[in-house]
Formats: structure tokens, C-alpha cells, sequence
């Protein structure tokens, strides 16, 4: 919402609404607070960021909303570093994912595989339609991971386009082994030592006490992938739906742990927009 000046508050920052004639060149812009002419103008030329997540159980301890509100801030600080660069719109977050697999428990709200599919073709496809031809998914939770790269893959066979698509853990991988992120447990995880660190920056207050601890683990591999991948049922309730100690997650850490990832990201969607052949534009930082 403007203030009387015509500027927009965001997360406790001012943000000048551009004029028409300055929409290519505004900065961090969310597609929510703009109208469908200062949408149309930006289009041709930005990327739409569409950050994904999922409202599902996070152990006993987190908060369902953990992987929407990751994924969010990672996307807006992420744009927030590179919008004095490139042309960025960051559009409103998807709560829910592909998350079936957390229905056993309580506090999940899931679509099916095919849904969700439907779903990521439906709302990359409405970006084109608006006029973006550069289109960056922003995936924060591991359900969704496979679909949202089938989407794109798609629609990139049918629609001209550029469009990406990616978890923030993977894009950071390598970072978030060089703050030593795997020496906690198994990272991303699931509501374990990562994931609850996250929150312990983002949302204390919602980080209930005590939190679930167990003993013996260890340092998670710094390999991004196995070599294949293993399904076992059952496999969740058996951990009783969280990974590793949560109790060992930190505020402090988290802090280091989102800051990381939002500069890679922002790297990543730097990278995105040069390689499709976008200028950035003069760095005036001195």
C-alpha cells in the first residue's frame, strides 16, 4: 500500500513507486502492489521470481508455514540484491505443494502430483500471458522439487520463453557446505537442525519448546545427490516426520544459513538474466 508519497512499505523498507516512463528500471517490486499497467510495462523485460512452498507438519516443534516462509524471504532478499542490476518482479508465494507424503500427520494441506503439475503449468503460463518472458521458480520445499522442473520443461517446448526452475538448496549447495551447514545433520532436512534454525531467524516466537533430540548424528554428506533414490513406506513415520536434533538449531546460524542462500540465489538469477540475453545494467555502488 502507497503512503501519501507514493511510496510502498516492504517488510519496514520505503520502496518509490515508479512512474510508467521508470517501470523497467524500478527496483525490487512486488507483483502484488502494482497495478496491471505498471505489470504490463515491467513484463517484457524482467523476471518473475514465483517463489513455491508448502503448508504442511514440521515435527511437533515448527510451525506449518516453515517452508512458505523460507522460501519467501529467500526470494525477496535474493531480489532485493540484484534489482539495482536487472529488472525483477517477485511474485506472491504458493502455500501449498506436493505433499501427500505428510498427510499421516496432522496440519497438511497437500496436492496431488497431478494437480500440483496442473497447478505450476497454470500460473507459469499466466505469467507469459501477462507479457513475462523470463520466469524463475523458486522451490522451498522437496516435494515439489521434480514437478515444478517438468513444468518449465514443458512449457518451454510449447511457449518462447526462458523459464527456470529450482530449490534454493540446490542453487546454494555448494555455499551451504562452506559455512559447514552438513556438519549440523542433513540439510535441507525436515524440521531438523536447518529447517528450525531457519525459523529461529525468521519467526522465533513460533519455535515451540522444548524441542525433539537425538543422539548420534552425524555430519550429513556434502554430496548434492545419491545416487539413486530411495522410497521406503513408512519411512516418515518413523521419524515421527522431522530429521536430526532439532534441538541443536540456532538463531545465529539461520541467520548465516538464509543469508547464504539469498546471495546465491541472487547469483543464480543474475546468471539467468544474462544468459537469455539481458543487460545489466551500471553498477553505481562506487
Amino acid at each position: 500500500m502507497p503512503d501519501a508519497q507514493g511510496r510502498m512499505i516492504v517488510a519496514g523498507e520505503q520502496h518509490t513507486l515508479p512512474r510508467m516512463e521508470e517501470s523497467v528500471t524500478a527496483t525490487t517490486i512486488l507483483f502484488n502492489e502494482l497495478t496491471r499497467e505498471e505489470i504490463r510495462a515491467l513484463a517484457p523485460e524482467a523476471i518473475a521470481l514465483l517463489p513455491v512452498g508448502a503448508t504442511e507438519q514440521h515435527g511437533p516443534h515448527l510451525p506449518v508455514g516453515t517452508d512458505h516462509f523460507a522460501v519467501e524471504h529467500i526470494a525477496r532478499e535474493a531480489a532485493r540484491g540484484v534489482a539495482d542490476r536487472l529488472p525483477i518482479v517477485v511474485t506472491p508465494t504458493l502455500p501449498f505443494g506436493s505433499s501427500h507424503h505428510h498427510l499421516p500427520f496432522s496440519g497438511t494441506l497437500s496436492l496431488g502430483t497431478e494437480t500440483y503439475y496442473r497447478v505450476m503449468t497454470d500460473l507459469v503460463e499466466s505469467l507469459l500471458i501477462d507479457g513475462f518472458r523470463r520466469v524463475f521458480v523458486l522451490n522451498g520445499h522437496g516435494g515439489n522439487n521434480e514437478l515444478i522442473q517438468l513444468a518449465v520443461r514443458d512449457l518451454a517446448l510449447k511457449r518462447e520463453a526462458d523459464l527456470a526452475a529450482a530449490s534454493y538448496w540446490t542453487i546454494a549447495w555448494n555455499d551451504l557446505v562452506g559455512v559447514e551447514a552438513q556438519r549440523y545433520g542433513r540439510f535441507p532436512g525436515h524440521a531438523g537442525t536447518f529447517e528450525t534454525s531457519l525459523v529461529m531467524a525468521l519467526r522465533p516466537e513460533l519455535v515451540r519448546e522444548p524441542r525433539p533430540h537425538r543422539d548420534d548424528i552425524a555430519a550429513w554428506s556434502t554430496d548434492p545427490a545419491p545416487a539413486y533414490r530411495l522410497e521406503r513406506y513408512g519411512t516418515w513415520q518413523a521419524m515421527n516426520g522431522y530429521t536430526d536434533s532439532p534441538d541443536r538449531g540456532e538463531g545465529e546460524r539461520g541467520e548465516l544459513f538464509l543469508k547464504t542462500v539469498a546471495e546465491a540465489v541472487g547469483r543464480a538469477l543474475t546468471e539467468f538474466y544474462v544468459t537469455t540475453g539481458g543487460t545489466l545494467r551500471e553498477d553505481h555502488g562506487g
